[in-house]
């Protein structure tokens, strides 16, 4: 209903926004976590040692972003695009030469810190930004790039992964990246008038923020009480989904299922997770994110107790679609509440510094994980707890609810 009018009144920049969206697809969990059978095999890792390696990456990705990322405050964000893509491609063919364990985790570092962090921070910054009005909308768009990747990319990669090996795949990514994605984000880049709105930006809120007409910047954030208390229920969805995702391989394994019947249910998730992008936007725009809060977690806690109930196939493409719709409705919530809560001004710099938790989050997911199975801590009682925790966090943003949607200002 709201997409036509959307699509058409900002085609350019969404189709440059869900572009980078996709491009981030290489830096993310469930993609590198393809090669992580391979990975171990070439350097004698443990499933322990390779999450302590991987998480290490991530941590340190973490906190370099959380410098980089206000770049987005002061520079053009196409050209950062443009630039972030090349430092990409540059890891991609670095880890498909990778000898030693130093040369795996610098890789590993540069698809973390610019394929999830950077380069999804300049598209969603941008989006808000660009489309204030109808941020809801174009972030449900542009989003979209996530399940696209999530769809496809797994199938293809376990396709080639039968046909040739994990090096030359990541010189070929790396090659796509130079040859079809930069000329696409440059020729979009040309095509996009950016909108610097000013003050009117605050016409995009919802009703009920418009006379909010101010902006906090990190520091007054961070003397925020609400900021830490909404803190770790932000965080459930980016922890589990990354460890599940990460651990994928011994889940089937546990539950005797087949590569295959994985990469089938791909697809299930990338429908759940666009299905619930648009709902969420539509509903980010029409109401607040705010409202959002007490349900988009619930249905990730019944995926996981489903998982941990039964080791049928059919349970692997209904855990996808209940997992993603949690995943569709959290890239919302987590790039939208922001704007509600501290204003537009300083973006940027906030979104990085909460993002670089989110990353600190799921660096510590993998290894985590990783070392309760190694002490006989299986999947299922671990995934038992985590839901346990989502219902405890859904309880908290209820509570939280009204003193959320009240108007504050700054501390000076």
């Amino acid at each position: 209903m709201f997409l036509k009018p959307t699509l058409l009144a900002f085609k350019p920049e969404l189709s440059l926004g869900m572009l980078l969206i996709f491009c981030s697809s290489i830096g993310q969990t469930f993609f590198i976590s393809l090669f992580s059978g391979e990975l171990r095999n070439e350097f004698n890792l443990s499933h322990g040692m390779f999450g302590i390696l991987y998480s290490s990456a991530t941590l340190t990705s973490a906190i370099v972003f959380l410098w980089l990322g206000k770049l987005t405050d002061q520079f053009n964000l196409t050209v950062l695009g443009l630039i972030t893509l090349i430092i990409l491609s540059g890891f991609s063919f670095l880890i498909s030469s990778a000898e030693t364990l130093l040369i795996l985790f610098l890789s590993l570092l540069g698809l973390r810190l610019f394929g999830q962090s950077m380069i999804s921070h300049i598209a969603v910054t941008a989006m808000t930004l660009w489309h204030s009005k109808k941020k809801g909308r174009a972030l449900s768009i542009a989003l979209m790039g996530h399940p696209i990747g999530e769809a496809l990319l797994p199938v293809i990669i376990t396709i080639f992964l039968l046909n040739y090996n994990w090096r030359e795949i990541w010189m070929g990514i790396g090659a796509c990246i130079i040859i079809i994605f930069l000329p696409l984000i440059f020729w979009l880049g040309r095509h996009h008038k950016s909108r610097h709105l000013g003050s009117s930006n605050i016409n995009s809120l919802p009703e009920s923020k418009k006379s909010l007409n101010v902006s906090w910047n990190r520091s007054q954030v961070l003397r925020d009480s609400r900021f830490y208390q909404i803190i770790p229920g932000l965080l459930a969805s980016p922890f589990i989904v990354t460890g599940v995702f990460f651990h994928q391989i011994h889940l089937i394994e546990t539950k005797s299922w087949s590569i295959t019947l994985l990469a089938s249910s791909y697809p299930f998730f990338a429908l759940s997770v666009t299905g619930a992008t648009f709902i969420a936007g539509w509903i980010v725009d029409r109401f607040s994110t705010i409202h959002l809060l007490r349900i988009f977690l619930l249905p990730l806690a019944f995926g996981l107790m489903l998982i941990t109930n039964t080791g049928n196939s059919y349970a692997a493409p209904i855990f996808m679609i209940l997992i993603g719709a949690s995943t569709g409705a959290a890239t919302i919530v987590l790039s939208t509440l922001w704007v509600e809560l501290y204003g537009i001004d300083y973006l940027g710099s906030i979104r990085s510094m909460f993002f670089s938790i989110v990353v600190l989050s799921t660096s510590i997911s993998p290894t985590l994980m990783g070392l309760l199975l190694d002490i006989g801590v299986t999947l299922e009682i671990q995934f038992i707890i985590f839901a346990i925790y989502i219902f405890i966090c859904s309880v908290s943003f209820a509570i939280m609810t009204p003193n959320l949607l009240i108007e504050r200002f700054p501390p000076p």
